[in-house]
């Protein structure tokens, strides 16, 4: 093991787009990548490229036939009908040109972060342009043509017969991941969501625990809306360790979602930066204490591309490489070149100051609900203590 870790990236990777309007906008990354060279951060030497993924690896989740319509669609060779079926053509997911090659290049990505982890070359790997967990074996959901992240721990365990602990925290429910895995014993999911009875995709119950042999090795940790930072982390602090040592993992695997913060324009959470600097900090420190470090991070949802994703992405590199200590100031290069670009006043410093929101009157009231929800998931582990 070098000791190194790798950021995997492209700019091919921006042709996941599907239109100049919509919510998913990868130019997240170029904000981010630029946020953290102009900080010193990060050197062309830490960069690989991501491959394309075979039709082969595809199929090690999605269906045959789903595949060879998404290919279709992007030739423009599909009838909104059939398409619609497929879950493509639809407003959260349109049809644009070269999708699958897009799709596949952002799959391949993944599984390029995968295969320098388990192979010694990199002990941590991230790949912001994935973490696109909607997706399902044969329909497009929610912004997700190909599931990059069920198709690399599929892979995880064929090439490497790896047991993975998939930790989710992204605010919208890691449906597509959870449900590749949901009667797997040796793939142990755990998300930390809003609640879905407010927000897409509607799942993610506290009884969604798995079905036969993989029956609880599935955590959900559905959160209020409002819910704010101290009450964040204690959930997720709390359970990371608790199912960490529960199924005591060979590689972590983390799918870093950044639309949980109060600015998000999707989400109804109340988090701040601060949780962006404990949620990569915490990862970390679970892969060394259970897996030599094996460490696989991607990216996920996260729509004010501006104000958060930027400095929420960049920590989990800070992190990786030992550099979290960075704080004050965002670099005046950085912020003077976006300015004139960006619909927002971009952010000044790594932090969020005080009071970007006001108070919330049922603070006492969320933190309680969190809490007994949170003791409900990890409840079959306590049991027996």
């Amino acid at each position: 093991m070098t000791g190194k870790a790798v950021f995997i990236h492209s700019d091919q990777l921006l042709t996941y787009r599907f239109s100049k309007h919509h919510p998913f906008n990868q130019f997240r990354l170029t904000l981010t990548i630029d946020l953290l060279k102009e900080s010193g951060a990060l050197q062309s030497s830490d960069l690989a490229a991501p491959r394309i993924a075979s039709t082969e690896e595809l199929r090690l989740i999605h269906d045959a036939d789903y595949i060879e319509a998404v290919q279709r669609a992007g030739r423009g060779e599909l009838s909104s009908d059939i398409a619609e079926g497929y879950g493509l053509g639809t407003e959260d997911t349109p049809i644009f040109s070269g999708m699958h090659e897009a799709s596949a290049l952002l799959v391949g990505g993944t599984l390029t972060a995968t295969d320098w982890v388990m192979q010694g070359k990199a002990r941590h790997a991230v790949h912001l342009g994935g973490g696109l967990h909607h997706g399902f074996r044969g329909k497009a959901s929610g912004f997700c043509i190909y599931n990059d992240s069920s198709v690399a721990i599929k892979y995880l365990q064929e090439k490497y017969q790896a047991r993975v602990l998939y930790i989710d925290t992204d605010a919208h429910h890691g449906d597509g991941v959870q449900w590749s895995f949901y009667d797997d014993p040796d793939v142990c999911t755990l998300s930390l969501h809003e609640t879905g009875r407010y927000l897409f995709p509607g799942t993610g119950n506290v009884n969604e625990r798995g079905h036969g042999n993989g029956y609880g090795f599935c955590f959900n940790i559905p959160l209020d809306a409002f819910t704010e930072n101290e009450s964040w982390l204690e959930a997720y602090e709390t359970s990371i360790w608790e199912v960490a040592d529960f199924f005591k993992p060979d590689v972590i695997f983390t799918q870093n979602g950044a639309d949980s913060h109060y600015f998000d324009p999707l989400t109804h959470l109340s988090a701040t930066m601060n949780i962006y600097h404990h949620i990569p900090r915490l990862a970390h420190q679970v892969a060394h204490r259970y897996c030599e470090g094996r460490w696989i991070a991607v990216g996920g949802g996260g729509y004010d591309i501006w104000r958060v994703v930027p400095r929420a992405w960049a920590r989990i590199w800070l992190e990786m490489t030992e550099k979290s200590h960075f704080s004050g100031n965002l670099p005046e290069s950085w912020i003077k070149r976006w300015q004139k670009k960006s619909p927002v006043q971009l952010p000044l410093a790594w932090d969020d100051p005080e009071g970007i929101y006001p108070a919330v009157p049922r603070k006492r009231e969320i933190e309680e609900k969190n809490r007994n929800t949170l003791n409900k998931a990890l409840y079959p582990l306590r049991k027996h203590l």
